[in-house]
């Protein structure tokens, strides 16, 4: 299985789109697409929407980014994980240095209700 990476720019920073399996033949690829990204210094979405499969290697390839993101003070969220993934994750700890979509929109909602409980 190949991974293919797709980036989006737009004024609040970069979404890199990626589609396929993150393993050990693919882990370099999508490494030299974010290290770039993560040292422009904006915000980054990673949108695995479409990763059916993250390895080992794949899990270091990420922690690289977030190693990197957290000296360059740069936000990264995940969007889209799977089930499968997300489970990978969890269960090696990894899923505990990224924001994920699900947890910034939760934390925007409950800000929008404690602001309009307020504004009563």
């Amino acid at each position: 299985m190949t991974l293919n990476v797709k980036e989006r720019r737009n004024k609040t920073g970069t979404v890199l789109v990626a589609t396929g399996e993150i393993n050990s033949e693919t882990s370099g690829s999508l490494l030299q697409a974010l290290l770039p990204l993560v040292r422009e210094g904006k915000p980054l979405k990673i949108d695995l929407t479409a990763v059916s499969y993250v390895s080992s290697a794949g899990l270091r390839t990420l922690l690289v980014v977030y190693r990197e993101a957290q000296h360059a003070g740069v936000a990264v969220t995940l969007y889209g994980v799977s089930e499968e993934v997300r489970f990978v994750m969890s269960a090696t700890g990894f899923l505990d240095f990224f924001e994920t979509g699900e947890a910034v929109a939760a934390a925007a909602k409950a800000k929008a209700k404690a602001k309009a409980k307020a504004a009563r």
